[in-house]
């Protein structure tokens, strides 16, 4: 059933962007769903209208989110290393979500929260110069001309990062298809709330600081993709 308009991100004409992305997958099983059940209503943000992330971590001395953590080995990995911050990660794959809450639970890891609707409406409701970070690793490249329109790096998404990212905060964003970094960079470059100032060329093809490969870029490796774009965009 489809929502009505005004509960749909808008674009920045003020038309309502649809989501595009998969919510469902293979079906968890008992000991998962068990798991899920028992644990996601204690992580998950349920939007009531404006948030301000400190209330979920009144102690954190930074706040970064995730958009599209898949498996979530990245979100994990980082919440455990530094747990004076909060993180929030957003993904609507039921199995990423099942995944990242299992893992959650088996760590005991007490400085995520969850989000499980298209990351857009999260980002409409956080006050300016709310967060520190925002990563977007390896999103769904849409390669289809005619997809394009698809992806979540656009003008409407842009202008909402570079309202919530404080000044100095960053924008890191990683994939493994050329095409949707140069579309990336085209972006960037017209956005002016963002600097990109590499420190060499093709240092952006250098994993960030701590970096572990996730699945899926295991799985690009073994498929050929042997090249991948680590950008790290800074909010001015």
């Amino acid at each position: 059933m489809t929502k009505p308009d005004h509960q749909l991100p808008k674009t920045l004409t003020g038309e309502p962007r649809a989501f595009f992305g998969r919510r469902s997958g293979k079906k968890l099983h008992d000991g998962q769903q068990a798991v899920f059940d028992a644990t996601l209503p204690a992580l998950e943000i349920k939007l009531t209208g404006a948030l301000d992330p400190r209330t979920l971590f009144p102690e954190a001395q930074k706040i970064i989110i995730e958009i599209g953590y898949g498996g979530g080995e990245h979100l994990a990995l980082e919440a455990g290393r530094h747990p004076d911050t909060g993180y929030i990660g957003c993904e609507v794959f039921t199995g990423g979500i099942g995944k990242m809450v299992q893992t959650i639970a088996a760590q005991k890891l007490a400085n995520i929260r969850l989000y499980t609707d298209d990351a857009l409406k999260l980002l409409m409701q956080l006050p300016e110069a709310s967060i520190d970070e925002i990563y977007l690793l390896y999103p769904d490249p849409w390669p289809k001309t005619r997809h394009h329109k698809r992806r979540f790096v656009s003008p409407t998404t842009l202008a909402e990062l570079a309202r919530v990212i404080r000044p100095g905060g960053q924008f890191h964003f990683a994939t493994d298809i050329e095409d949707y970094a140069n579309w990336t960079l085209a972006h960037i470059v017209r956005a002016p709330q963002f600097s990109f100032a590499p420190e060499n060329p093709g240092g952006w093809h250098e994993p960030y600081p701590g970096w572990e490969a996730t699945r899926y870029e295991q799985k690009a490796r073994r498929e050929g993709r042997l090249v991948s774009f680590y950008f790290s965009f800074m909010r001015v």
